[in-house]
């Protein structure tokens, strides 16, 4: 008997797939416990609907990644900070600072844990990657001025 999985099921497959059973094993185990349905046609209609609207969701959530990267590459984020008198910063310019000055220059909201930059403890200029999506990334330059 063909089924639907509706959830996980241990040495059948993942949620959503079409998987061959035996009529026993449905009818007394996946089916009470609402673990699958039956293949007919309304629910391989369903099925592919929802494939359909998920690779829908996945592409435009690409587009947004990469229109965001194209945003901001190459762009330059500028950051005031303290100093002692030989130049070297009073703590360290944090990823949560980073993605707030470009908040405020750009409007862009980041994640934080998304962003990869290396210790900024003195002033001058540093290249941060943020990483927007699988395989989408962008670079951009965080400069470090004296206040």
């Amino acid at each position: 008997m063909k089924v639907i999985l509706l959830a996980d099921v241990k040495g059948q497959g993942k949620k959503g797939d079409l998987c061959n059973v035996s009529d026993g094993y449905a009818r007394n185990f996946l089916f009470p416990k609402n673990l699958a349905v039956e293949a007919n046609n309304a629910s391989l209609a369903e099925l592919k609907s929802r494939e359909d609207a998920k690779a829908h969701h996945i592409q435009e959530e690409k587009a947004a990644a990469t229109e965001l990267a194209n945003k901001l590459q190459d762009k330059r984020i500028s950051i005031t900070a303290k100093a002692g008198a030989n130049g070297k910063l009073f703590g360290a310019v944090t990823s949560k600072e980073i993605t707030a000055a470009v908040k405020n220059t750009l409007d862009i909201q980041l994640d934080k844990k998304k962003l990869t930059v290396a210790d900024i403890k003195s002033y001058g200029e540093y290249t941060a990657e943020i990483k927007l999506y699988n395989g989408i990334t962008a670079k951009f330059t965080v400069e470090v001025k004296p206040e």
